[in-house]
């Protein structure tokens, strides 16, 4: 869905919608509104973090991703790439290797696992934050919706955002080019699909904030290849090994909340995750309230992406999972630094573009119109209530005030005015 020049992976589906206003109320950016009983969403202000979908007690908001089974003709292979979320899903005793398995006989051809990826971008990190002689402190960018929360909401601190390529992303360029060389196939024909916790991460692959094109090139929700899963699972013929691609480790660390901080060697990091709580340590960094901290890995889903809106087991029960799962199958990253210090060098975890805000529309095009109409939104914000009740539809009174002089709603709309009047 594009919407003001935006991509999104969520829509309202307004035949469900009663206008609750509960997405309105958990939205981080403000960019819900509630016009004559049905939810609204401001494409400029989006940063798909799914809090509105979780939010929703009807299941109007709809989360946008491509479907099982949708194989184009122009691929000839097609590779699957789990989120280490995929693994937490099923019981502890389930090895991932019998999920690569089970993902083969639903329809793909091969499948990478993107813990690898992880442990080197991890001993990345760790040379980054050795080296970095700019602003403290650094932000981990895997998450795509904190990295376009702070692209809209925190344009300034754009330049906190590790500047190192998202592990998904490296195991999708690496499956690829290795897929090329043992296949004789062109990179073109190689189709890499991410089985996602969340929509944020569909948009990061369908208009990536740090580059022109994304390694990957479809989202396929947890939630969309569980049922077959389950069903592949308990098919009783395996798959040769010897078609499985050999992963160094199974590490599913990352994704729960201070997964990556864990195996970083410092003691100055911070491990955040719900928009809200988000938004606080955001807040705080703006107003120079973290001097003493070096790292911050902030994730939009309560508990990681564990809690992202498109998985479908309870996230206390699959946070235990991840544990069991890294007891059993984790191993020493260690091994990895030499060749990871060397990689580094060479600039392999680099990003290919370095991040930038994400301007926001003025009020109005012609510059002493939108001055004009900001005296105008602080003259009606101090005639109201304060009270951000939103029972005008609109979040909270100053942006109440922004929408009525945009023509979107009538003062009279505010029931606080209407009974003064009276």
């Amino acid at each position: 869905m594009v919407a003001e020049g935006y991509y999104h992976a969520h829509e309202v589906n307004e035949g469900g919608c009663d206008g609750r206003m509960r997405c309105l109320k958990v939205c981080p950016t403000d960019a819900i509104r509630v016009r004559d009983g049905k939810a609204h969403i401001i494409g400029e202000l989006c940063v798909d973090c799914g809090e509105c979908i979780t939010a929703c007690p009807r299941g109007a908001v709809v989360p946008l991703a491509d479907r099982l089974g949708q194989r184009s003709p122009e691929y000839k292979c097609v590779v699957a790439i789990p989120s280490p979320v995929l693994y937490s899903q099923f019981s502890s005793d389930i090895a991932p290797r019998r999920i690569f398995e089970a993902l083969q006989r639903i329809g793909f051809d091969h499948v990478f696992d993107v813990a690898r990826a992880c442990d080197w971008e991890t001993l990345a990190s760790r040379i980054f934050l050795d080296e970095h002689e700019g602003r403290w402190p650094m932000i981990s960018g895997f998450c795509p919706a904190v990295v376009r929360l702070i692209q809209v909401k925190y344009p300034e601190l754009t330049e906190h955002i590790m500047p190192l390529e998202v592990p998904r992303e490296i195991t999708a360029r690496e499956a690829k080019q290795k897929l090329s060389r043992d296949l004789g196939l062109d990179v073109s024909e190689i189709e890499a699909v991410y089985i996602t916790p969340c929509p944020a991460k569909v948009v990061s692959i369908r208009q990536p904030a740090e580059k022109n094109r994304s390694w990957l090139d479809r989202a396929i929700a947890i939630s969309e290849v569980y049922g077959p899963l389950r069903a592949a699972l308990a098919a009783a013929e395996p798959v040769p090994s010897s078609e499985l691609f050999e992963s160094a480790t199974y590490g599913p660390g990352w994704s729960r909340l201070g997964g990556m901080t864990s195996l970083l060697r410092t003691e100055r990091w911070i491990a955040v995750s719900g928009m809200s709580d988000v938004t606080k340590i955001l807040d705080d960094i703006e107003n120079s309230r973290l001097r003493d901290v070096e790292f911050i890995e902030a994730s939009a889903c309560l508990g990681g992406c564990i809690g992202g809106p498109l998985t479908v087991e309870n996230i206390y029960i699959a946070r235990s999972r991840t544990y069991r799962l890294g007891e059993k199958y984790s191993r020493n990253i260690e091994r990895h630094a030499n060749q990871v210090e060397e990689l580094y060098r060479k600039k392999f975890f680099s990003m290919e573009n370095p991040l930038a805000p994400r301007p926001l529309s003025p009020l109005d095009p012609d510059i002493g119109r939108a001055i004009e109409m900001v005296r105008k939104r602080d003259e009606i914000y101090e005639s109201l209530p304060k009270i951000d009740c939103a029972a005008c539809g609109s979040p909270n009174c100053l942006a109440f005030a922004e929408d009525v002089v945009k023509g979107d709603i009538e003062r009279s709309t505010c029931i606080v005015l209407r009974a003064r009047a009276r």
